[in-house]
């Protein structure tokens, strides 16, 4: 069995949708090619195969359908698409300019139609010469071939201006459709812009800038301050601040010293720190982050898998009509002339391209996907974008997601009052000091926070911990005991929480109660989902009591609990079963103990943490932060971007309909169809860097 190697190109130059999709129909259909995306909207190729050095077999498939496009590696330098354009204009001119010649020169007839054919030429060389390529290569009819149709066409009509023009506004219409896709790649690229371009690598005393792939785990590297951290480390000198926002989205900057783990990605606003290289740079969180984005848009939506269906049917339908009309119009309707019909099937055949379309809806769902990880959100597809604005009912975890899994002490009771509240935390303190159970830490935490002055905790004697039920130890001649119930014979209480008892000399003194923390804003989140008309609950293998009141507390209207892993999925598959085809149902987990259900889920949703790899591989949707309020920004980013892509088909399609409508009334001519065409798709791309804001 041969092994499949995984390729990625970049096609340089590459500016229609529908020659994207054509691409990659042409590759996949060539034997020992798997797994082939053409990613418009990054301009990316990717495939698996077995073969050795396939770049020039590639060039070659590419080239076939789009001999102006380059392929390139990563890294390989790209030519200059500004100078190209610059010839184009040039061109442009010298045709338009030969054409006001002969129009305004009062020459004999056969030096200005001789002139007028010159300009024709000129203008039409590089489009008839893209269109004529594939007709008889390829035997496709593309859009540069109808356009040309057209522009003869009109010539042959005695339209001799509106052919020209026709052919000139297609050009310049171009152009500046490739300025615009060019603007919104790069404003997309612009918010994803935390990939580090170098690294210093410390060598002895000094450091060499070298690029981070180069870099190994265990290797050392210097930050200084304003660069970027390049690879995921643990500080081993040095302090400083750190800008998380890039990967989060969240301002506020992170306090780092010695010990402390930093992610790549990050920025050092403040401070001179040296890194310990704990991950690759393959591994790292700025390259998992940028590979998930980039690759997002892969996975289609089922709104650009029908555009891009639709987009096939719509040309070679257009067509017929045009035909069609040229030769049934003057048999149907009294009056019109053969002529008048050519010229309005030479309209439908300028209206037919579906360039608007196609390449709107793939830049709408990326600019959503690129948006959304601005924002510490990723969303692994536009499949997923699209299903978030249908979800109507979420399903939470407790503990990690709705709790932060972290105790805290709740309250503190006096049982003996010989003793006060700051005596029992002191007892606590002082036997919890030598253990390393997070209860203790969350105990040691309230101390401090009790005794701002004096956070001295004084030295036990005999200290044992005994596994399961509590700690022992003496001071001052007494023996101290913590722990449950049976421990320290305290009487079983209806309490909910997590309670330890302290017991002095055989009496009981007092208690604590610890309970897990609940999330910031979780209240205002589940207010939030609500009024978007989303259903919540809450499902946890917690005590019920302890459940209940956390939901009651945080506004979730129903809940389960004393759930294994297994009643969790079979209560979801149940919920899912009786869900209307057309809603969503959502679970929310901590990534790793939740992953049947979050794959269960039609959208699973992970509050892994920054740079939690297990969470990524879980879900659907990847919270960078633990902040339940991100859900709330994911539904608003996936509303809008579908809202603009509807407003875009819409108009498109309308716009379209109307100018054909209009041609048969000899209401529009060859302006209108060219707007309709090359002014619309201007406008679709304009309104999707609306979703950029």
């Amino acid at each position: 069995m041969n092994i499949l190697k995984s390729y990625k190109y970049t096609l340089e130059g590459l500016d229609c949708a529908a020659c994207a999709k054509k691409v990659e129909d042409e590759i996949a259909n060539t034997e020992g090619y798997e797994d082939v995306v053409v990613n418009f909207s990054t301009l990316k190729l990717t495939f698996k195969t077995d073969k050795t050095s396939p770049k020039k077999e590639i060039i070659k498939l590419v080239q076939k359908l789009e001999p102006e496009v380059e392929v390139l590696e990563d890294g390989e330098e790209k030519h200059d698409k500004e100078e190209h354009n610059g010839n184009d204009i040039a061109r442009i001119i010298i045709g338009i300019a030969i054409y006001l010649i002969a129009l305004v020169g009062h020459f004999n007839v056969v030096i200005t139609n001789t002139l007028t054919i010159i300009a024709f030429i000129i203008l039409l060389y590089k489009t008839a010469k893209k269109g004529f390529k594939q007709l008889f290569k390829n035997r496709v009819l593309d859009e540069n071939m109808l356009i040309v149709v057209s522009a003869i066409g009109a010539y042959a009509v005695g339209k001799n201006s509106e052919g020209l023009m026709v052919i000139t506004l297609y050009e310049i219409g171009k152009i500046l459709e490739s300025k615009a896709v060019n603007k919104t790649r790069k404003s997309i690229s612009d918010l994803m812009n935390i990939k580090p371009e170098y690294a210093n690598l410390k060598q002895g005393e000094e450091f060499k800038q070298v690029a981070p792939e180069e870099v190994k785990i265990g290797d050392i590297i210097v930050v200084k301050t304003g660069d970027k951290i390049p690879l995921d480390g643990v500080i081993v000198k040095g302090n400083a601040q750190i800008d998380n926002s890039a990967l989060t989205g969240e301002s506020k900057l992170l306090e780092v010293s010695e010990n402390s783990k930093v992610l790549s990605g990050s920025i050092n606003t403040n401070g001179l720190i040296e890194i310990k290289v704990e991950q690759t740079y393959e591994n790292s969180t700025v390259s998992q982050i940028l590979n998930l984005v980039e690759n997002a848009t892969d996975k289609k939506a089922k709104t650009e898998t029908f555009v891009s269906k639709a987009a096939k049917i719509y040309t070679p339908v257009v067509i017929g009509l045009a035909l069609l009309v040229a030769i049934f119009m003057p048999l149907i309707i009294s009056g019109v002339s053969y002529k008048e019909s050519v010229y309005k099937a030479l309209i439908f055949l300028v209206i037919s391209c579906p360039c608007s379309i196609a390449i709107s809806v793939p830049l709408s769902y990326f600019s959503g996907i690129g948006k959304a990880s601005k924002k510490g959100i990723l969303i692994k597809g536009s499949d997923y974008l699209d299903g978030i604005k249908d979800i109507k009912e979420i399903i939470f975890d407790k503990t990690g997601t709705i709790t932060t899994g972290k105790f805290a002490v709740s309250q503190i009771d006096v049982i003996d009052t010989n003793y006060t509240e700051q005596d029992v935390l002191k007892y606590f303190a002082m036997g919890e000091k030598n253990s390393n159970h997070p209860i203790a830490k969350s105990i040691l935490n309230k101390y401090e926070t009790i005794f701002k002055e004096n956070t001295n905790i004084e030295n036990v004697e005999s200290f044992e911990e005994v596994s399961g039920k509590g700690i022992q130890y003496q001071y001052e001649g007494k023996i101290v005991k913590i722990g449950n119930t049976e421990f320290t014979d305290a009487e079983k209480e209806n309490i909910v929480g997590t309670v330890l008892y302290l017991n002095i000399d055989g009496n009981v003194i007092g208690r604590i109660v610890l309970t897990d923390e609940i999330k910031p804003k979780t209240k205002e989140t589940m207010q939030k989902l609500h009024a978007l008309g989303v259903n919540t609950k809450m499902f946890t293998g917690d005590k019920k009591e302890i459940a209940e009141k956390i939901a009651k507390e945080v506004g979730i209207k129903a809940v389960k609990s004393e759930m294994l892993p297994q009643d969790k999925y079979n209560e979801l598959d149940t919920i899912i079963s009786k869900r209307e085809e057309h809603q969503k149902v959502a679970f929310v987990g901590d990534g790793i103990n939740d992953s049947p259900v979050l794959a269960r889920a039609d959208i699973g949703i992970s509050m892994g943490g920054i740079g939690s790899s297990s969470a990524i591989e879980a879900s659907d949707v990847v919270i960078m932060t633990d902040e339940l309020s991100k859900i709330v920004d994911a539904i608003d980013i996936s509303k809008k971007t579908n809202k603009i892509i509807k407003q875009n088909l819409i108009f498109s399609i309308g716009v379209k309909i109307l100018t054909l409508v209009l041609s048969l009334f000899g209401i529009a001519d060859m302006w209108q169809a060219v707007f309709a065409d090359v002014g619309v798709t201007l406008i679709t791309i304009f309104n999707t860097l609306r979703i950029l804001r």
